[in-house]
């Protein structure tokens, strides 16, 4: 069976390299900057590289549950467009925090706000359907 969310499925992928490329920064970084795993302090370069990683993660496991549910519950466009917001930001973020800690702002507050509509519409298409709309 062929999905009905191919946009979704393609914003998912671009997700999905998106966290390849943190992982491979901060391999990179560790070689770089003579940081051994299991350590993870060093190199303030290192550190922030290592910092973009895990935030990414950690908002990527909230944004995919919202962004699927969205598509699923709401509209294939509506969540892929949302979470080709989110990601814009997420690029952004990485990009500023790897150059100086003050400039991640603008992109975290970007992903956040797309964030925070792809949870309030995903929210909204499960109570619109639980409610019989």
């Amino acid at each position: 069976m062929l999905s009905s969310s191919p946009l979704t499925a393609g914003v998912t992928l671009l997700i999905v390299l998106l966290m390849f490329g943190t992982c491979f920064a901060v391999g990179k970084g560790r070689h770089r900057y003579g940081v051994k795993a299991p350590s993870v302090t060093g190199h303030p370069t290192f550190e922030r590289l290592y910092r973009v990683q895990m935030n990414t993660l950690e908002w990527t496991a909230m944004c995919l549950p919202c962004l699927w549910i969205c598509a699923a519950y709401v509209n294939d466009g509506v969540a892929a467009g949302l979470g080709a917001v989110w990601l814009v930001g997420r690029v952004w973020y990485a990009i500023g925090y790897a150059k100086e800690p003050a400039l991640r702002a603008r992109g975290f507050t970007l992903a956040a706000l797309a964030f925070g509509a792809l949870g309030l519409a995903a929210g909204g298409g499960v109570l619109w359907r639980l409610l019989g709309a």
